[in-house]
Parts: C-alpha cells; structure tokens; sequence
C-alpha cells in the first residue's frame, strides 16, 4: 500500500472508549502524533497490535499535530524483551518522546533504534546497548563531541591522562582529582569507539550521556528510570 511506513509505538493512551492516541517513531517522518479511531474496539483488528517494540507498517493522513491512523499491520513479532531489557526499552521510548522534535525526520536514529531493541533482547547486560544509543541520539541532536582531541590544545588524547569535560567545548587536559566531570584518556577512546571493555569505561560513558543529555531531559524525572529502581528495590527486598 502506498504511503507505509516502518514504525514502532513509543507511547499509547486511551481516548474516548475506544480509541488511542499514539506516539509513534517512524522511519521517515520521525516522531508522530496520530489518533487510532476504534482501536481498543472489541473487533477491532488493531487490538493488541499497537503496543511498544512490535515492528509496524503505517499509514496516515491529516495536517497538524494529531493525524489520523489509516492503517496498522504488524511485520513481525515483537521483540522479546523482559526484566531489565524491557524497563531499558521502555527508557529508550521514553527519552525518545521527551528530546526527538516532532515531524522531523532521524532516518540513521531510526535504525540505532532498532539496533538498540535488538541488542537489549539478545544480552544479559542491558548497559552497553544503551550507552551507545544514547550517544547516536546526541550525534542525532547535532550534539558532536570530538573525543580523541583535547579541545584545548587540538592533541590526540592521552590514554593515561585526565581530561575534564566542558558543555559547548569538549574535554580539556587537567590535573583536577577525579570527579563527575573528569574522564581519562582510556574513557574517552572507549567513547568514541563504543567498545566498552571495562566495568570503569561503562560507568564513565554514562555519566558523559547523563551530563550531555540533561540540557535536553530538563528536571522531569523519568518515569522509566522510577520504575527501574522501584523494582530493583523489590528484587532486593
């Protein structure tokens, strides 16, 4: 059918008694507002179809912020995703919704995406998948960092040395003690490969995301991130 487009569902929410109102990334046209008439219907045959990490094929029309749902079929099943992989999908959906512009088309972030549900559906470890999403989404949001220079003197960096990060500026050589804004050398390679190696090089690439991506969350705290340690706290209760 002419106009489908690869889709996954980030949010949903009821309208009236039987319809739902989506928030949807597509491939094409980034994120989406449309309105599903009848789809939480008895017989209806988007029931059920129209839920988070199930590639979709859609169609829409209408001008403005809210289009109306034309038609939905899924291409496959969903991507298997349980415990901590899920609550991780349901962060990526989230800060997706929060920081994509809408109407504004992320072709290559649509496909770190898929990479990212598919990368937390086949490891036990959830971090590195995330980690390196959360850096496409900033290369995404014209946020590029050089990690391999010092901002200050333009020299490749030093794996033994201490670098401190500056917003608008980049990573600066410094003798300053190790705190939240300091990253060796080793940090920032790990950085800009994306091969996280170590237990240290995760834990420093997510402070760099939580640093660079905040400007872009604001104060709201995160539903997914309440969740997640909402139920971590029950695991070890």
């Amino acid at each position: 059918m002419e106009g489908l487009q690869r889709c996954f569902v980030l949010h949903s929410r009821p309208y009236s008694e039987t319809s739902l109102i989506l928030d949807v990334f597509s491939e094409n046209h980034g994120r989406v507002s449309l309105m599903a008439k009848g789809a939480r219907g008895k017989r209806s045959p988007l029931k059920g179809a129209l839920q988070p990490f199930t590639p979709l094929l859609m169609k829409w029309s209408g001008r403005g912020e809210m289009h109306t749902l034309r038609h939905a079929e899924a291409m496959g099943l969903a991507i298997p995703l349980s415990g901590n992989a899920l609550f991780s999908g349901f962060y990526l959906n989230e800060i997706l919704s929060r920081v994509v512009e809408p109407e504004t088309a992320y072709h290559q972030l649509f496909f770190d995406y898929v990479n990212a549900l598919t990368d937390l559906a086949q490891h036990s470890n959830p971090e590195p998948a995330l980690r390196c999403f959360e850096l496409a989404l900033l290369d995404s949001l014209g946020y590029g960092v050089d990690f391999l220079h010092c901002a200050g003197s333009g020299e490749p960096v030093d794996a033994s040395m201490t670098y401190i990060f500056r917003e608008q500026q980049g990573f600066v050589a410094s003798l300053m003690k190790s705190n939240n804004l300091t990253f060796t050398g080793s940090d920032l390679e790990a950085l800009a490969t994306r091969q996280f190696s170590t237990a240290e090089q995760l834990k420093a690439a997510k402070r760099f995301t939580r640093l660079a991506l905040k400007p872009y969350l604001g104060s709201k705290p995160l539903k997914s991130r309440e969740l997640f340690m909402l139920r971590t706290r029950k695991l070890t209760q």
